[in-house]
């Protein structure tokens, strides 16, 4: 199988498999949150190191444990990429410590036909090798330890955030999840490195459009100034995806900074973490 190997695996987090499944059911089990009343479709959750991100990330992932899903898309944007308006991986699975997590190509090539090309007919979703980009991976063994085994992943980064591309990527993705026991995932920090009262006054609007279900309230408060996340267009794509496939409640479960780790308030980095679901369907 062509795997891609990992690039952030002792960094990011750690590369050993059973200290990372320490770490990562430690966060688990640290976080208390109460099960929505409901089938749950996704969750928004932050991207940097487990040190920093995982507690918060785990109030997310605590929600979905043991849940039955055939297939995960995770949506994020595309911090070192800028090949095409959105990104993918031509590997057939990607590789973490606890083992590789396989590709849905079929899936992948569906959306790739169903995307229009972009003004000068080029495609819209690209694909690449050797991906540097940790956003996706580094939700990867979270779902590895809460998930039964054998799902499949859609790896998607947006380069292009626009709402026109990010509402397209997730009415589409709708699309080909339609029918599938699926989970959207989108990959996302929040403002970055502004003295802890700013970025708690961005951080509070992104999150409050989030729990609105709102994606173009994202967007616009993003656009306008009033909220921050650097994976603005994936959180924005993943809720309308959501919400096409019949979500429709979101319930904000964890907010923090890394300030609460480093101690230094001074230029912080907001995570949270949120819960997407149907009500009226059984979990």
């Amino acid at each position: 199988m062509d795997i891609r190997p990992s690039p952030i695996a002792g960094r990011w987090y750690p590369a050993d498999a059973s200290r990372l499944t320490q770490s990562i059911d430690g966060y688990l089990d640290a976080a208390q949150v109460e099960a929505p009343p409901g089938a749950i479709m996704g969750v928004i959750v932050p991207h940097a190191g487990h040190l920093y991100s995982g507690p918060v990330a785990a109030y997310a992932y605590q929600a979905l444990r043991n849940l039955p899903v055939e297939v995960v898309a995770v949506l994020c944007p595309s911090h070192f990429h800028a090949d095409g308006a959105l990104l993918t991986t031509r590997h057939a699975a990607y590789s973490t410590p606890l083992g590789a997590v396989p590709v849905d190509r079929t899936a992948l090539e569906a959306l790739a036909a169903e995307l229009k090309p972009g003004p000068g007919g080029e495609p819209l979703l690209v694909e690449l090798g050797r991906v540097r980009e940790h956003a996706i991976e580094i939700q990867l063994p979270f779902l590895q330890r809460v998930l039964p085994p054998g799902f499949q992943l859609i790896p998607v980064m947006l380069r292009d955030q626009t709402p026109p591309v990010a509402q397209a990527l997730g009415e589409a993705l709708a699309r080909r999840l339609e029918g599938r026991r699926a989970l959207v995932v989108g990959s996302s920090d929040l403002s970055h490195y502004y003295p802890r009262p700013v970025a708690h006054q961005l951080d509070t609007e992104m999150l409050r459009q989030v729990e609105n279900f709102d994606p173009e309230g994202v967007l616009r408060a993003e656009a306008e100034g009033r909220g921050m996340a650097c994976g603005h267009g994936a959180i924005a794509a993943a809720l309308w995806a959501m919400r096409a496939l019949g979500a429709n409640h979101c319930r904000v479960v964890r907010y923090a900074t890394s300030g609460d780790v480093t101690g230094d308030n001074s230029e912080v980095v907001g995570y949270g973490a949120a819960v997407v679901w149907k009500e009226g369907v059984p979990a």
